[in-house]
């Protein structure tokens, strides 16, 4: 059973705001549990690995939603198809047109629910819910399960985001043996390390990305709204242009590329800032479109809705207005990288290359290994 936060201590509030990206953990004793979401993915193994050409998959979007009540909300759109049948566990729970929506209930209890899109012509999508539902964290999710402008689909079951994994639970661990976590990279401070250490699954290499490692922001707290919404974007440019930020990402990068043995796991505290600029730089490689980007990193304040309401609720109505900026994520905070990205490389493609070390031969590869379709 996951209780509900303890009220967060003066001395906790203040070392919180003290890294401004990580107070929604630093406050809360024990995660809850988060909304439901929506996700398009595929088990393993990945077939053959040849590709058809861009139009091999014909789904333009494909989700499953997991319901409070064990129900699933299944939609897609298929051109050029006429028929679409859906399965789970090798058995039909839905058919229906290149367009639809089906509801699936009475599905065995299971890590993920993974559900066979097959249409009647092109290759099929393994789909399942985003959220990966575990006792100790309220942000674990899948990064990939997104269609790219050539009309691949990033895999899932590969790459995962987090928030922190010191409250994970043995059945927790056990999930994510099964989920074959292979690599856990902590984008955390070693202040936040220190006071919270991450538990791994068994086997599993722990690896310490510091983002933030001798930046000299968040050393005072924001008095106003404002002054918190400008430490987030300071924060975002530092992720960018900061020496701890390029050594950070670059070991992140480094490790995809050459972790064959996945799943990959990179997260930070709240799982929504450092971790957020993360899976953003990762899809934005892969060619997926920037409005999807941006919904997958705003999507942080619906799983974390929950754990910042109970933050939020304990604290006086001028001290919440100054917190909320630091628990939400914004557009402005995620364009605000963006823009770094341009001032100091002049170009996406170059801050792969100079800050990162990604050269064409690299990002080629990277998205052979993680694009299908």
């Amino acid at each position: 059973m996951r209780r509900s936060p303890d009220p967060p201590s003066l001395d906790g509030m203040k070392k919180a705001l003290l890294a401004a990206t990580v107070v929604a953990s630093a406050l809360t004793a024990s995660l809850v549990v988060a909304p439901a979401a929506t996700a398009s993915g595929w088990d393993l193994p990945w077939g053959n690995g040849h590709h058809r050409g861009r139009s091999a998959i014909p789904f333009t979007e494909a989700t499953v939603t997991a319901g409070a009540d064990g129900s699933y909300t299944l939609k897609w759109s298929a051109g050029n198809t006429r028929r679409v049948e859906i399965k789970a566990n090798g058995k039909v729970v839905a058919r229906g047109g290149a367009q639809g929506r089906a509801v699936v209930k009475g599905l065995p209890a299971a890590d993920r629910q993974w559900f066979d899109f097959e249409p009647d012509r092109g290759e099929g999508l393994r789909l399942a819910d985003r959220l990966i539902k575990l006792e100790g964290t309220a942000n674990f999710r899948d990064a990939g399960g997104y269609r790219t402008t050539t009309g691949q689909w990033v895999k899932m079951g590969e790459i995962y985001r987090s928030d922190a994994l010191a409250k994970l639970t043995a059945n927790d661990l056990a999930t994510l043996q099964r989920l074959r976590v292979k690599t856990v990279f902590d984008l955390r401070t070693q202040d936040e390390r220190g006071k919270d250490a991450d538990r791994v699954p068994a086997g599993a290499a722990y690896v310490v990305a510091d983002v933030f490692a001798g930046s000299p922001a968040f050393r005072t707290m924001p008095k106003s709204p404002d002054e918190a919404v400008k430490n987030m974007i300071d924060a975002e440019k530092t992720m960018v242009s900061g020496e701890g930020g390029k050594k950070a990402y670059t070991q992140v990068f480094e490790g995809i590329g050459k972790d064959r043995g996945r799943a990959f796991l990179f997260h930070c505290t709240a799982g929504k800032d450092r971790t957020g600029w993360a899976n953003a730089t990762l899809l934005t490689a892969l060619g997926v479109p920037q409005e999807t980007v941006m919904a997958d990193y705003l999507a942080s304040n619906d799983y974390r809705k929950s754990a910042n309401d109970a933050i939020l609720s304990h604290l006086p109505a001028a001290q919440a207005a100054v917190y909320k900026p630091l628990l939400d994520v914004r557009p402005e905070y995620l364009n605000a990288g963006y823009a770094e990205v341009e001032a100091t490389y002049g170009s996406f493609d170059r801050y792969l290359k100079n800050g990162l070390g990604i050269d064409s031969h690299e990002l080629r590869d990277l998205k052979e290994d993680l694009l299908v379709g």
